[in-house]
């Protein structure tokens, strides 16, 4: 029983889909008391029986064609070869399959069908009326004209508004992508400020700190001097750490990668960080107290400026380091120029055990783990590499090889600056470019462009198509019409033939003068007139001899016996 409920109920939601609004069920209740009440009367002449069924047979199909598009449209065909009452529903079928079946197989597959069934069952119930050329041509003119044409426009309007809605998606798609690339390009910004901020900021707190340190063991100064400076050191300690803190915070909330590195001033001098600068670096370090040799080895090559601002911030950041992990130690700086690449190298040893009074009172180091981070993701954007770790004499190294073109084969010193400093913007607007392409490529082009795509309206195709099903029904009704005359004047026997024929001519010479006929003109006037002879055989044709009263023609009888003309009428009827 419940296989049975489940089957029945995804019958009736198949036959008839929701979601059923208030306004949809007024409408399609309307729509099938409207055609119900259309059908019967076009049924008035036919029995009783198909003219009560025609009304609710057509409202039924009708509420059907929402779920059952190609199923309605046979049934409807075939109904209407058989009576003029589905005629009406024929169009809402047709307009209903048109609109709804989208697999064109099935819908060629439907239409055919109902065009053949329509054709069928009209044959069959008059053969012999007509010719059975002439009424498979006036049905397919018919079907055109009431199920073709409606389709096709309800093709075009379901495809317009299936692009209406694509495009509207897309511009709700393109919208949410360029808050996205925006989001995005916030977030790099807040990460670059994040790493200036590490390395700029952080490097000029940890010589201050050095220096601090130095001066609370000069035993020159007073206690009074020593604990002023010692406040001075613990407030540099202090804005080291909130740094580290904000710079996290700004790290935790961007997870997007270092846009390009552009070339930043050197704090305090106005400068561009670059190779020339890391002796200011060295000289530094060296005035708080903290000895530092630097050497250059190999011949100086041209670099990108991008190159040259990331070695300097290797070497900024690993001083910066051995400043808080290795106070006193013996700081080594190289820059070797290599012929392919340039090799930046920072080394000290373990830092010497602090002695005399205030060795218990000396600050842990601050570390945020986000320095040597940063160094690597720098490195790896002017396509370096970076290595950090211990030496075997429990001190530190670290070292960078940098190729002297960067990751993208950029200019040399001073020229590349305008390129690094819009990599970040040019990446952002990416995203929206990529976006937008599929929308321009499809709207109308102004220009003609080699190669581009052009937008075509889904009614060119539905146009054409009607325009093929207007210029088919005129073809057949211009047939029609030619076959038409031409049927009648089989029918017709002209006043001077009739006059000619004599009572006692043989019946192959009097056949040899009469038209072929055609029982579609004459059914009707069989029986009519005198009285024929008896035993006789009797042919009706239509006279060219009209009549001047309305609703009246003329009609003239042979009738053959024995091989021979035995009677000649020329009377009116009424038709």
């Amino acid at each position: 029983m419940d296989a049975l409920a489940k089957a029945w109920s995804k019958a009736v939601r198949t036959a008839f889909p929701g979601p059923w609004r208030p306004g949809l069920v007024v409408r399609e209740v309307g729509g099938a008391l409207l055609l119900g009440a259309l059908a019967m009367p076009l049924e008035a002449g036919s029995d009783s029986g198909l003219f009560l069924l025609s009304g609710p047979c057509s409202a039924v199909l009708f509420l059907l064609r929402r779920g059952l598009p190609a199923t309605v449209l046979v049934l409807t065909a075939a109904a209407s070869g058989w009576a003029a009452g589905p005629l009406p529903l024929l169009v809402c079928a047709g307009w209903s399959a048109g609109a709804r079946v989208k697999r064109v197989g099935v819908l060629a597959g439907s239409f055919t069908g109902g065009f053949l069934l329509m054709t069928a069952v009209g044959v069959v119930k008059d053969i012999g009326a007509a010719p059975v050329k002439l009424m498979i041509g006036f049905s397919l003119g018919g079907f055109l004209l009431l199920a073709v044409l409606p389709a096709l426009w309800g093709r075009y309007r379901a495809q317009r508004r299936a692009l209406l809605d694509a495009l509207r998606e897309r511009n709700d798609q393109l919208l949410r992508e360029r808050v996205m690339v925006a989001h995005q390009a916030r977030l790099r910004e807040r990460h670059r400020i994040a790493q200036d901020m590490h390395d700029s900021l952080g490097h000029q707190l940890a010589l201050i700190s050095v220096h601090t340190g130095a001066l609370e063991v000069d035993r020159t100064l007073t206690d009074r001097q020593r604990e002023a400076v010692g406040v001075l050191r613990l407030a540099a300690v202090a804005a080291m750490r909130e740094l580290r803190e904000v710079v996290g915070v700004l790290h935790d909330e961007s997870t997007a990668p270092l846009p390009a590195p552009a070339a930043a001033a050197t704090p305090g001098t106005g400068r561009t960080g670059g190779l020339d600068d890391i002796t200011r670096l060295v000289e530094s370090s060296r005035a708080a107290g903290t000895p530092v040799s630097f050497s250059e080895a190999g011949d100086r090559r041209p670099s990108a400026a991008n190159v040259g601002h990331a070695a300097y911030r290797i070497v900024q950041e690993a001083l910066t380091n051995a400043h808080k992990h290795a106070p006193g130690a013996v700081i080594t700086v190289a820059l070797r120029y290599e012929p392919d690449a340039l090799v930046v190298e920072v080394v000290n040893p373990r830092a010497p055990e602090p002695v005399g009074v205030h060795a218990a009172g000396v600050a842990p180091a601050v570390s945020g783990g986000q320095g040597l981070t940063g160094l690597r993701e720098r490195a790896r954007l002017v396509g370096g590499m970076v290595h950090a770790g211990p030496t075997p004499e429990a001190g530190f190294r670290l070292a960078a090889v940098l190729p002297y073109e960067g990751a993208g084969g950029a200019p040399a010193d001073g020229a590349g600056d305008a390129a690094a400093g819009t990599a970040g913007g040019a990446g952002a607007m990416a995203g929206i470019a990529g976006a937008e392409a599929w929308l321009l490529d499809t709207l109308p082009a102004a220009d003609a462009r080699p190669g581009a795509r052009r937008w075509r309206s889904p009614a060119l195709g539905c146009a054409l198509g009607g325009l093929l099903v207007l210029l088919v029904v005129g073809g057949l009704l211009a047939w029609g019409v030619v076959s038409f005359v031409r049927a009648a004047d089989e029918a017709t026997v002209k006043r001077s033939v009739y006059d000619s024929l004599q009572v006692g001519t043989p019946q192959a010479e009097v056949e040899k003068r009469l038209p072929a006929g055609n029982a579609f003109f004459t059914k009707n006037y069989e029986g009519s007139g005198p009285t024929p002879p008896a035993g006789a055989a009797c042919r009706y044709f239509l006279s060219g001899e009209t009549t001047d009263t309305w609703g009246e023609d003329n009609v003239v009888r042979l009738c053959f016996k024995d091989g021979a003309l035995v009677e000649k009428e020329h009377y009116p009827v009424k038709s």
